[in-house]
């Protein structure tokens, strides 16, 4: 799909925030709040913008004590289809946040969101490990994030006092 210089514009911009005004839209890309309005609906339209997100520090939360785990899952692709019916089958679980092709050892990666990791543990041998066409999987637990979709958790502020000492 080709978009003209103000959608990309426009896309860079809510990509980072997403809960920018109208109005500072408009200002920042020289369209009217109309015209903003109207090219945010066609992009949604057209699955472009698929959803707006918020990005959460779970760490920082003490009632969370979720786990986040990646999966790594050899497969055996079908003819005609490759593996993207594979694909499809794990994504439909619930329990399954984002699946990727991959290139490398592995076919694909499948990120997991679960209450303990006893509850992964079961969904990877009762759920994915069954699946006809994977032949292995590896799983691997993220203990914590420094960094998701571009943005730093923890950002480390130096201190930019100058020492003094007598």
């Amino acid at each position: 799909m080709h978009l003209n210089g103000q959608e990309l514009e426009l896309l860079r911009i809510i990509e980072t925030n997403s809960r920018i005004e109208t109005a500072d839209l408009a200002k920042m890309t020289d369209l009217s709040e109309e015209d903003i309005q109207a090219t945010l609906q066609k992009l949604e339209d057209m699955r472009i913008i698929v959803r707006y997100a918020t990005l959460i520090n779970w760490a920082k939360v003490d009632e969370y004590h979720g786990v986040t785990a990646m999966i790594d899952v050899k497969v055996t692709p079908k003819r005609g289809v490759g593996f993207d019916e594979v694909a499809q089958r794990i994504y439909r679980f619930k329990e399954v946040e984002s699946v990727y092709l991959m290139s490398g050892a592995y076919d694909l990666s499948v990120i997991i969101e679960g209450r303990s990791m006893n509850e992964v543990a079961q969904f990877v041998s009762d759920k994915l490990s069954t699946l006809d066409s994977v032949i292995s999987t590896t799983t691997h637990f993220i203990l914590k994030k420094y960094k998701h979709d571009g943005t730093i958790f923890e950002p480390t502020e130096k201190d930019k006092r100058i020492v003094v000492s007598p």
